[in-house]
């Protein structure tokens, strides 16, 4: 056995060592660009690279395509050093991406639809959106996937397909946003009295913006009440802790002078006949 083993390494000694060194330069490679991909990554997405004054929505996927870049070059080293022909891998591979494209559509259209995202830019890091029924400040846009944040904490990881497929609602990007103060008055009340109180509320709020001017109006006649809106505009910051402040403020201050706020209720006329008939029934009435 030993002498077979003599043998076989005289006679390919030059081809065991030569492989031998290309496989460790492999290696040497293959570590080196992992540990250059995660430095690239360090850096773009540092404190003090220069990129920062980017859109923080670009700095993911700009961290990810160069790492993959870095991983590509390597790839390439590696596959000279074994003297593969790469024209014929590009075909190769060609071939392989149209198989692979066919089988992975869902994926790869949410690819495209993160790129025109990014192109497009309808929102961006730090916002909060609604995208097809899915509500949440965005923390991160990537190849695949949005991720967000809801208002209750969760973490939600949304096809990219998903949110480019539907209306994109952005209450971020203006930095203001409407609300709509509904109450409602009864008949007998003086609608004009109302709208005082409302203009009152407006007037007295520091929080409300003056441009747009504020404005009240009687937004609906109900079956119960005469509906009275307060319609103003504040800062994103601001919009629901005054939304808060102004529903409690108005049901108090309406309250205060002397006006109903009511609740829902019918008022049912019976025939002479009906009533009649109702009123005999309930006086013979026998309970057991």
């Amino acid at each position: 056995m030993k002498d077979k083993l003599l043998a076989f390494w005289q006679s390919h000694s030059e081809t065991i060592i030569t492989l031998g060194y290309k496989v460790i330069l492999a290696l040497v490679i293959l570590i080196a660009s992992g540990v250059i991909a995660r430095a690239v990554k360090r850096a773009v997405n540092g404190s003090k690279s220069p990129l920062n004054k980017l859109d923080k929505t670009l700095l993911p996927i700009i961290s990810r395509l160069a790492s993959y870049l870095v991983y590509i070059i390597g790839s390439l080293f590696i596959l000279d050093i074994f003297g593969v022909n790469t024209a014929s891998l590009v075909a190769l591979m060609a071939a392989a991406g149209l198989a692979i494209g066919l089988a992975l559509k869902s994926t790869l259209s949410n690819i495209a639809a993160g790129i025109m995202l990014l192109i497009l830019r309808p929102f961006k890091v730090g916002d909060f959106i609604d995208a097809s029924g899915t509500s949440g400040t965005v923390s991160e846009i990537n190849l695949f996937t949005t991720i967000f944040k809801t208002t209750d904490g969760l973490y939600i990881a949304s096809p990219n397909g998903k949110v480019w497929g539907g209306n994109i609602k952005n209450f971020t990007r203006n930095g203001k946003r409407r609300m709509d103060i509904v109450v409602g008055i009864s008949y007998a009340d003086s609608i004009d009295d109302g709208l005082n109180v409302l203009k009152q509320i407006a007037s007295s709020e520091e929080r409300l913006l003056a441009e747009p001017a504020p404005k009240v109006m009687v937004v609906s006649i109900a079956e119960s009440s005469v509906n009275l809106q307060l319609r103003a505009w504040t800062v994103n910051g601001d919009y629901w802790q005054t939304v808060w402040d102004l529903n409690k403020r108005v049901k108090e201050s309406i309250e205060q002078a002397g006006l109903t706020i009511p609740f829902p209720q019918r008022t049912l006329h019976l025939p002479e006949s009906l009533a009649t008939s109702v009123t005999v029934n309930k006086d013979t009435a026998k309970v057991d």
